[in-house]
């Protein structure tokens, strides 16, 4: 069983190939053209889709050395995403289903970053992931949540945030400091020589499980305004201390969270996954939440916490096995839920 994977949810396209449940290739093209905006603008990004889809699912049936003939079924991403750059990705899978005649199977962007934890490769090719049930704490530039997790499609969200998503308090409180987009990563990587307790910043209590993250965002602008208005290089002085401090505060509310709801289900197995997941402060401090409360912690490969078709193609995987599929008619939901 062969199955094509097509990832274009926001400004990653991305074609995996899968092979009786192994990961053949997972080519990602990265859209560079965003930095200079700060930020994903929409149109530009489902234009550079466009401009990258025949070359990345070319270079992913060569890398798996498998023609478009040997397909069983194209996979693609549905939904959470940019309108027009999951149009991009579901307009071709469907062209290439309804070409070669095989069947066409809708991935939930969401599901998938769960379901990378079974992803086997050449490097790991016996994982098995966690057992069920388990929780997951999915964490992205436009999602936080808890999800329980029953089965490989059988996933309940228990808590997510009311608000702004972890993932954009990073890239906004980077962008406040000045650093270039993305900015997350850029806050991580100047936390590791940072003192996470330099600086204290005041979180947000949501009832039960759910999160909100726009009151630290406004708590750090006002921050950095009082502090640079004394002294103007406060941030250049203070930036590795300013980052840690951030991170940290951010990491605590999510784990603040995710203990809870460990404690409430009395789950035993915990796990991480979507772009924030690949942030060395919170795999850390899970690893030692884990540690403490006797949990077994899963943490996906780095190369499968940032948006991929491998994902996809697992999640696509567990669709074939079911029958899963859809039709011609299919189109794009940008506010699909999980």
């Amino acid at each position: 069983m062969n199955v094509l994977a097509i990832e274009s949810s926001c400004d990653e396209t991305s074609a995996a190939v899968l092979t009786d449940g192994q990961i053949r290739s997972n080519i990602i093209a990265t859209q560079l053209i965003h930095e200079q905006y700060g930020g994903v603008v929409p149109e530009l990004a489902s234009r550079a889709h466009q401009q990258h889809i025949v070359r990345v699912v070319d270079q992913a049936l060569a890398a798996a050395k498998i023609a478009k003939t040997d397909l069983s079924a194209v996979a693609f991403t549905r939904g959470p995403g940019l309108l027009g750059a999951l149009l991009v990705g579901a307009s071709f899978a469907k062209a290439l289903a309804l070409g070669l005649n095989i069947p066409l199977i809708e991935v939930n962007h969401m599901q998938a970053h769960v379901l990378a934890h079974f992803i086997a490769d050449a490097e790991n090719p016996n994982a098995k992931g966690p057992g069920f049930p388990f929780i997951c704490l999915t964490v992205s530039g436009g999602h936080t949540q808890l999800v329980r997790v029953d089965a490989p499609l059988a996933m309940h969200v228990i808590g997510q945030t009311q608000d702004d998503a972890v993932g954009e308090a990073f890239d906004k409180s980077a962008k406040l400091l000045g650093l270039p987009y993305p900015g997350g990563p850029l806050i991580d990587r100047y936390a590791k020589t940072g003192n996470p307790l330099a600086f204290k910043f005041p979180t947000t209590e949501m009832p039960g499980l759910d999160f909100s993250f726009s009151g630290i965002k406004t708590a750090i602008m006002y921050f950095l305004r009082d502090r640079t208005k004394h002294n103007p290089t406060f941030v250049a002085d203070n930036l590795a201390d300013v980052c840690a401090s951030i991170q940290h505060t951010l990491v605590q509310m999510l784990l603040t969270k995710l203990k809870r709801a460990m404690q409430e289900t009395g789950i035993k197995q915990v796990a991480i996954a979507g772009g924030v997941s690949a942030n060395s402060g919170l795999r850390n401090a899970l690893d030692q939440l884990g540690q403490e409360q006797g949990w077994d912690v899963f943490i996906p490969k780095f190369e499968y916490c940032t948006d991929n078709a491998a994902m996809i193609a697992m999640a696509g995987y567990f669709k074939y096995q079911q029958g899963d599929f859809v039709g011609q008619d299919v189109s794009p939901l940008p506010r699909m839920a999980m």
